[in-house]
């Protein structure tokens, strides 16, 4: 009832899913840090995320782990699972998967990524899906995730329609206060859930994303920043410099991940100029 990639790209893991299924996020996707992710759908069984991210944690290979684990379910011909670890990655759909049901799994030494789906419109879902992955080389992981989801979607997904979405990603040193978190985010009931993750995850970067793209607080920057700063309502006395006002109005908007001593984040200016434009 589901499709899905899970991927490792360099130290970040990750799980990307979609479905005609209330809040799939809550079911399907599993991650750890420095370990690997997993996703388990069909007939899901949820202990899988577990033992399996345990295995690989104890240093199985994720092919190896995924042949063990299945082997020890006596329902695994109605699994469907996708793991990926420091080491190999797996796909597996069992014969008993509603079609059309399958998937592919490739290792390409810093990036690895498995792709299955179940009860889709057709094997053109998984085949755009890897399209979107390698044409996505070079972006962002948790937005490359999301370009896989969406390919797949446009190419048919889910056979019965749409329903929830889930990303969840994890990078050492990522999201708020570092924590690793790269992006936790759910659709749980929704018209297009795929768009609205998309949405959610634009403003989660927004929020808990790192400066980029950071200009000087200098000159006629620094002149319309002071001026768009007094129209927001942060009126600077002669001794507050620009960065001091600019650092009250965007702890006010919950911009601050996003502050630099460098000057101002390409992301930050804009919203900045749409506030008080």
């Amino acid at each position: 009832m589901t499709f899905s990639i899970v991927a490792r790209q360099g130290e970040a893991y990750g799980v990307a899913v979609a479905s005609k299924f209330l809040a799939v996020g809550a079911v399907v996707p599993a991650a750890r840090d420095g370990v690997g992710a997993v996703a388990t759908q069909s007939f899901a069984r949820v202990a899988y995320l577990d033992e399996l991210l345990g295995r690989l944690a104890s240093g199985e290979p994720a092919d190896e782990a995924l042949a063990a684990a299945t082997a020890l379910d006596d329902g695994r011909e109605t699994r469907q699972v996708g793991v990926v670890g420091v080491r190999s990655v797996a796909t597996f759909t069992g014969s008993e998967c509603n079609p059309w049901a399958g998937g592919v799994a490739r290792d390409e030494g810093d990036t690895a990524y498995a792709i299955q789906g179940n009860i889709l419109t057709g094997p053109e879902v998984v085949e755009a899906m890897e399209r979107a992955w390698r044409e996505s080389a070079g972006e962002p992981f948790a937005r490359r995730l999301l370009a896989v989801l969406a390919a797949g979607d446009a190419a048919g997904g889910d056979s019965r329609g749409r329903q929830s979405a889930a990303l969840y990603a994890l990078e050492p040193g990522s999201g708020y206060d570092a924590c690793g978190v790269l992006a936790d985010l759910r659709v749980d009931d929704h018209a297009d859930p795929v768009t609205e993750l998309a949405r959610l995850h634009a403003d989660w970067e927004m929020y808990f994303g790192k400066p980029e793209d950071v200009q000087p607080l200098e000159g006629a920057l620094a002149d319309e920043v002071r001026e768009r700063l007094a129209r927001a309502g942060f009126v600077l006395s002669g001794a507050d410099d620009v960065a001091t006002g600019l650092a009250d109005w965007a702890g006010n908007a919950n911009y601050e991940a996003r502050l630099s001593p460098d000057g101002i984040d390409r992301r930050v200016l804009e919203a900045l100029r749409t506030a008080t434009s």
